[in-house]
């Protein structure tokens, strides 16, 4: 999960990016980045941090030019080197940036082909090894001129070669900006337009609609799965499907937690799908907790709120915020380490003790994924004079790791692995917990747009829609693991092909 933008205008672009991604910091808070063109040269600033923090003014009046990208990245292997900060560039042909919010699953293949092509490749991500698949493919036009045709041909290649989620903006010198989405449009992109005054038309892709919205452009429509967007120097748009079998498979952990709810991905609105969580959820709790009494629905702030909120409705119970949150420290899901996550949480969240004092309480939560945060707020909650704490999570449980971006490689690392719901709930200290069903979740999200094919639901159902993934691919990858943590440093940066898991 990275975010990503682009932007191709008629004056200069710097601000619009940089306040795009700080739009988009929810998508990850290791590290920002923004690649302009002025001229025949690119203007860089990228470093590890948090948006407010990677850009001063100093760098901001370096950043010339009407065209150019941006990036949040989010590590998903614990690797959080400066080094693999993006936007990425390689010099050929004319100049070449990019900047990818996904994770490929054929990485390690990809590596040894450019290594035996005489590509180097300095740095640990799998976004490196994108950007060098497509520079050459794009290198098979030797002249100088590059058609769209001609682009829209590198990027059908490049699709046959690479598999994984990808979304992708990327610029070329002296040509414009190529954006693309992999075939089963795992990751999200969005693109729109705006008008300026006098008159000219300005576009931007995005990884959510809010990148958008909040600076002044309307969505046009989301890249479709296998599509590539073309816009030139000069802000003519082109576009085509580039992969030959394409399908509508978003990542369904968009909707429960990764975007933001002002959102809206593939037609979908992530606010009302929430509140459709909520309402499947509710409807399952009033069926199956008949016996249980339960006096106020609390939900952990702040991606459950929509769904606390309808759960409360369907139960017919007070709704009400029991936490206050510390804004200033970073969401524990997305830092590096276990012992860092553990640390945060009660930095994170302080509860209102009034709330919970003598009282059955109904905790809401968007998921459960490795169950520290869910412990550490239970037993918060407990000392806060809670009489029973009950617990409902609006996923189903998380039983299998994620390949495409999201960090969850290890099914050891997963509470619900191999574990009953009610050793689930011992396990947080729960009085009872229930989950959402998959049917039901689907059917949330769906009902905004039944065109979509379905869902990459992987970390429910186990099921890879890319269909390369075995045991040995996680086999490998907790080996990679275990060799990281023997040389004394989770955050240690690998050195073999399987650290390609470290993508956007």
């Amino acid at each position: 999960m990275c975010g990503i933008v682009g932007i191709v205008g008629s004056t200069p672009v710097n601000q619009s990016i940089y306040d795009a991604l700080t739009v988009l910091q929810h998508r990850g808070q290791d590290a920002a980045g923004i690649v302009t063109v002025s001229g025949n040269n690119f203007k860089q600033r990228k470093a590890n941090g948090l948006v407010k923090d990677v850009f001063g003014s100093k760098h901001m009046r370096r950043l010339q030019g009407n065209i150019g990208i941006g990036h949040v990245r989010y590590p998903t292997a614990g690797c959080a080197s400066a080094a693999e900060a993006q936007p990425f560039y390689v010099n050929s042909p004319w100049g070449l940036c990019l900047a990818h919010n996904g994770n490929l699953t054929n990485a390690c293949e990809l590596r040894e082909t450019l290594r035996l092509s005489r590509r180097h490749l300095n740095t640990t991500s799998d976004s490196e090894i994108l950007l060098n698949i497509f520079a050459a493919e794009l290198d098979n036009f030797p002249d100088d001129s590059l058609s769209p045709e001609k682009i829209f041909s590198a990027v059908s290649e490049l699709h046959k070669k690479v598999r994984g989620a990808y979304a992708v903006v990327s610029l070329m010198i002296g040509h414009g900006m190529i954006a693309f989405r992999d075939p089963h449009g795992i990751r999200p992109l969005v693109l729109g337009s705006r008008k300026t005054e006098e008159g000219d038309i300005e576009y931007i892709v995005a990884s959510e609609s809010v990148g958008l919205d909040t600076i002044g452009f309307e969505v046009i429509r989301d890249v479709e799965p296998g599509e590539a967007i073309y816009i030139t120097e000069d802000r003519q748009l082109f576009s085509k499907k580039c992969a030959p079998q394409s399908t509508l498979h978003p990542c369904i952990f968009e909707y429960v937690y990764l975007a933001r709810p002002d959102s809206k991905l593939n037609g979908i609105s992530v606010y009302e799908a929430r509140l459709e969580m909520g309402r499947k959820l509710g409807a399952k709790i009033k069926r199956e907790w008949q016996d249980i009494e339960i006096d106020v629905v609390i939900p952990i702030p702040e991606t459950s709120n929509e769904i606390a909120h309808q759960i409360a409705n369907e139960l017919d119970l007070p709704y009400r915020q029991g936490f206050v949150k510390n804004r200033y420290i970073g969401r524990t899901f997305i830092m590096p380490g276990q012992t860092q996550r553990r640390k945060s949480v009660r930095r994170k969240l302080n509860a209102i003790t009034a709330e919970f004092k003598g009282k059955s309480v109904l905790l809401v939560d968007d998921s459960i994924v490795r169950g520290t945060t869910s412990e550490q707020i239970v037993e918060m909650v407990r000392e806060a004079g809670a009489k029973k704490v009950y617990f409902a999570s609006a996923a189903p449980q998380i039983c299998y790791p994620n390949v495409y971006g999201i960090d969850m490689p290890d099914v050891n690392d997963l509470i619900a692995y191999n574990r009953t719901v009610e050793q689930i709930s011992d396990c947080i200290g729960s009085d009872k917990l229930i989950y959402q069903d998959l049917k039901d979740l689907k059917d949330a999200v769906k009902k905004q747009n039944p065109n979509v094919d379905g869902f990459e639901c992987s970390v429910f159902d186990g099921y890879y829609i890319t269909e390369d993934i075995d045991q040995a691919y996680f086999d490998r990858l907790v080996i990679l693991r275990k060799e990281q943590l023997d040389n004394g440093s989770e955050n240690k940066e690998e050195t073999t092909c399987l650290e390609m898991y470290n993508g956007a």
